[in-house]
């Protein structure tokens, strides 16, 4: 294995639109919603023959930290790199090159989520390794997912040109970076043919993007150079907090890739990529019944009932449906979920409703 490539893995989001499965005692990343292993095992899972263990970081919380390393003790206590609060995630990749500049400098790192779904293991490993070559050659590398419906559920990315292949995967200059579509934008994407969905995980050398860091978010590079004797500690003395919380919440997406001229993407098919961002997204990677409904974690019956996804943090719970379609169907111990498919994207704003009239108790 390479000893200058890293794995960074984002694991500190709640994943709200899971809500009430996903709380902030149990966020999106420690769900067991695919067998007995949460969405975070299963993440560094699937880097295994590509990092050792020592080479693999994980950017999440304080509050998550423990649980986590409880998770996979194999990763070095030290490798969690703890954000005091959120600030986005180009605050999260520019410590996180940081610190392995700091440690290494001639570190590549993938950047990398806790909380995503891949099926095809040995396709995405391949991108990693192609998104590693080319990131020697000077790209700040994304990967692509080609898409396989009109999602608008999803970024997208414009490839251009090619601009080479690596490791035998060929490597096209993004144009543009396009945000969440309405639907007949998401079907005109479609029928181009040079749109792919942005997952979100990236590939670079750490001094190309401190580089670029320093050119397109010069405030917040010199906020890390100033924190970068405190970066691979605990980040819990009041200077980094006070530091980090004046930090401007900023998307890598938007603060970097968007404007950086070395962006391209690797366009991958077949890859079996869910963010499981929403419980519809569900349909995308689980196998249906013969009545298209879907079972997690619950003793179901569906008489009549069409398209249901039926959940429960009680596998013994007894789930009913009849007469339904297309209904999502979430029961937990102290909340139960009832909505439409369609309108699944929406349940974060269950969630700030719970907020914001100081509901806590079920968050």
């Amino acid at each position: 294995m390479n000893a200058h490539f890293y794995a960074v893995i984002m694991a500190g989001g709640g994943g709200t639109r899971l809500w009430p499965l996903s709380r902030q005692s149990t966020p999106k990343q420690m769900l067991r919603l695919f067998g007995d292993r949460t969405l975070f095992q299963i993440a560094v899972d699937r880097l295994k023959g590509v990092f050792d263990d020592d080479h693999i970081f994980v950017v999440t919380i304080a509050d998550q930290a423990a649980e986590l390393e409880t998770e996979v003790p194999q990763i070095p206590v030290g490798n969690y790199l703890i954000e005091p609060m959120p600030r986005g995630t180009a605050s999260v990749v520019a410590m996180a090159a940081a610190t392995l500049q700091k440690k290494d400098p001639q570190a590549v790192m993938a950047v990398l989520t806790g909380d995503h779904m891949i099926q095809n293991i040995t396709l995405f490993q391949n991108l990693l390794l192609a998104g590693h070559s080319a990131a020697l050659a000077g790209h700040l590398v994304t990967l692509g997912i080609t898409p396989t419906f009109a999602s608008t559920g999803y970024g997208y990315l414009e490839q251009g040109e090619k601009v080479g292949e690596f490791d035998g995967i060929a490597a096209y200059k993004v144009h543009a970076f396009k945000e969440k579509p309405d639907e007949g934008t998401a079907h005109q994407f479609i029928a181009a043919g040079r749109y792919t969905w942005n997952s979100g995980m990236f590939v670079w050398k750490t001094g190309v993007i401190l580089d670029e860091f320093s050119r397109h978010m010069p405030e917040l590079y010199k906020t890390i150079q100033g924190l970068l004797p405190e970066l691979g500690g605990d980040h819990s003395s009041e200077f980094f907090r006070q530091s980090w919380g004046a930090i401007h919440p900023e998307s890598i997406d938007y603060g970097i890739m968007e404007k950086s001229e070395k962006t391209v993407v690797l366009p991958a098919a077949q890859l079996g990529w869910s963010d499981v961002g929403s419980w519809d997204s569900f349909f995308d990677v689980l196998p249906v019944d013969e009545n298209g409904n879907i079972c997690l974690n619950a003793t179901t019956i569906s008489l009549a009932s069409s398209g249901c996804l039926m959940a429960s943090d009680k596998p013994k719970k007894l789930v009913a449906a009849l007469g339904l379609k297309d209904l999502i169907i979430v029961d937990t111990n102290d909340a139960v979920l009832v909505c439409p498919r369609y309108e699944s994207q929406r349940v974060k704003e269950l969630v700030t409703y719970l907020k914001e009239h100081h509901l806590s108790l079920y968050l």
